[in-house]
């Protein structure tokens, strides 16, 4: 009998002082479910630039994910932002969990200057609304980790064709912050990710509308 077919779903250690990080916290309470067809392996990733690419890497040797995810924290975002383009530049306004801090370096010195998402993130995002929960298609992952593991997942999806993969940003969890800055509770973080992988795991076709900003 084959072995279905697998999503990496990962998150991220806590960083910048914090004592959790809400991304493996949602992304952990996945691992082993069926989704969309799907066997869901949650996997973490250091917040380190260098260490995460090494990381990445030997999962998806032992994975062999057919859907990579990479989700990751969004401090004062007060919904669901689902990547839509991931950049080759790292520009660090802080220092990773390494002390690693690179200004203006390629994360790939030969890579092309961006990669699109290649999840329907329009379809991830019709549905997320449509079970009541904030989210936007947002348009930049920034220069720091998270965008540095999406543009490598990205990179790894190019160079196989049955790969796809994207990236998501989930706000803070209620206890991690007080009023009046933006948090998600564990539940909806989790159902969110649950409702974005069934789309990501059973539709190749996008939908078509405007969903983008004016600034």
């Amino acid at each position: 009998m084959s072995e279905p077919p697998r999503i990496l779903l990962t998150g991220f250690t806590p960083f910048d002082g914090a004592d959790i990080n809400p991304s493996w916290e949602a992304v952990r309470a996945l691992d082993g479910k069926f989704i969309g067809g799907h066997l869901v392996v949650s996997r973490l990733l250091p917040t380190a630039f260098a260490e995460s690419q090494r990381e990445l890497a030997l999962m998806v040797d032992e994975v062999k994910p057919s859907i990579l995810l990479g989700v990751g924290q969004a401090g004062g975002s007060s919904c669901i932002s689902i990547e839509r383009v991931a950049i080759n530049v790292q520009d660090a306004r802080i220092a990773d969990n390494t002390g690693a801090q690179p200004i203006d370096e390629a994360i790939i010195a030969d890579g092309p200057a961006a990669y699109f998402s290649t999840l329907p993130i329009k379809a991830m995002l019709k549905a997320l609304l449509a079970e009541g929960l904030p989210a936007e298609v947002s348009n930049t992952a920034g220069t720091f980790v998270c965008n540095h593991v999406a543009y490598l997942m990205l990179h790894v999806a190019a160079k196989h064709r049955d790969r796809r993969a994207g990236f998501i940003h989930i706000p803070y969890f209620p206890e991690q912050v007080g009023d009046p800055t933006p948090s998600m509770s564990r539940a909806d973080a989790e159902r969110a990710l649950h409702i974005a992988l069934e789309v990501a795991a059973t539709r190749r076709v996008d939908e078509h509308f405007g969903a983008g900003t004016l600034d």
